[in-house]
């Protein structure tokens, strides 16, 4: 993963991004030498979005076939969450 510091990207803009992800595909922003940031092409960060996604329907459908869910109108649940 292509490091890019602060300062790097204060003086180059996107170029500097443009370069770091061309070399590995993900760029890290570092402030003062701490790793802050990650930049992602928008296709990679869709890709992981939907990978995220597909974990939550499973986790869902888990639960569903565990019975670890509440059947209960809009109101009750209301009541339940808010107290």
């Amino acid at each position: 993963m292509t490091s890019i510091t602060a300062n790097d990207l204060n003086t180059k803009g996107v170029s500097a991004v443009e370069f770091a992800l061309q070399q590995s595909g993900e760029a890290v922003i570092t402030v003062r030498g701490e790793r802050k940031y990650v930049v992602l092409d928008f296709s990679t960060y869709n890709k992981l979005r939907e990978y995220e996604l597909g974990i939550a329907l499973q986790e869902a459908r888990d639960d569903i076939a565990n019975g670890n869910y509440k059947a209960e109108s809009v109101d009750e649940h209301m009541d339940r969450v808010l107290g």
